[in-house]
């Protein structure tokens, strides 16, 4: 049976979140809030291991204590300067491990609201597809193209239009070279469809929600205290 694997980069700055050190970091109901992403993943029982990618330079990283999150976790010290390049140094650190068919679950340093509910739906909407896929929720918005002077262009119809998240779970072997080959995506998802493979969507909600901006790093923190975290 394939086994499940999990791989964070978080070797980025968090230059959009405008704080002084690296939003990862922040603290978020009383720990760092890449803990809460972290646990999320070591919590569920399907995953095997989780890989950490960070900076060469990351000092913050030692000042914390991550030894609760129990045994699943490794670090490496080989995040890149693009989150593609820093989950393919992940992948690589995790090649005496994984197999071909192994799967790989990248998830966002800067998402701690992750259920255990939406990684096995994950899991189980995945177990038998041929390509793999990610969580993701219809756009519910009406959505407007600016134009250069920041005045609305068009409305664009949201008809069949998703708002992609993490995790984006994928075969071992097929990230691998998928990312090899297309270095310049911004997500998994656009490697694998880059290589020619449509990934599946797999419906989360939005309290799955990405820290970007301060006001994110509050509504987080009141999902998770809602939920008791």
């Amino acid at each position: 049976m394939p086994r499940h694997y999990a791989i964070v980069p978080a070797a980025g700055s968090g230059a959009r979140f405008g704080a002084q050190m690296p939003k990862q970091y922040l603290p978020i109901a009383g720990k760092p809030l890449i803990y809460h992403t972290l646990s999320a993943l070591c919590r569920c029982e399907r995953i095997d291991r989780v890989w950490v990618v960070l900076s060469p330079d990351d000092e913050v990283w030692r000042k914390h204590d991550w030894t609760s999150l129990g045994p699943k976790l490794e670090t490496v010290f080989c995040g890149g300067a693009t989150r593609a390049e820093s989950v393919a140094n992940g992948l690589l650190a995790a090649e005496t491990a994984a197999a071909d068919d192994d799967w790989m679950l990248v998830h966002d340093a800067a998402r701690p609201c992750l259920t255990q509910a939406m990684l096995a739906a994950l899991c189980d909407e995945l177990a038998d597809d041929a390509v793999g896929g990610i969580l993701a929720v219809p756009v519910a918005d009406t959505l407007k193209r600016a134009d250069a002077g920041q005045r609305v262009a068009a409305t664009e119809p949201r008809d069949g239009l998703w708002q992609a998240q993490t995790p984006q779970m994928f075969r071992y072997g097929v990230l691998l070279r998928a990312l090899a080959e297309h270095p310049g995506v911004t997500d998994e998802a656009g490697a694998i469809e880059a290589a020619g493979l449509k990934p599946r969507l797999v419906q989360a909600d939005t309290t799955n929600l990405k820290v970007t901006y301060p006001t994110d790093l509050r509504l987080a923190e009141l999902i998770l205290q809602g939920r008791g975290e």
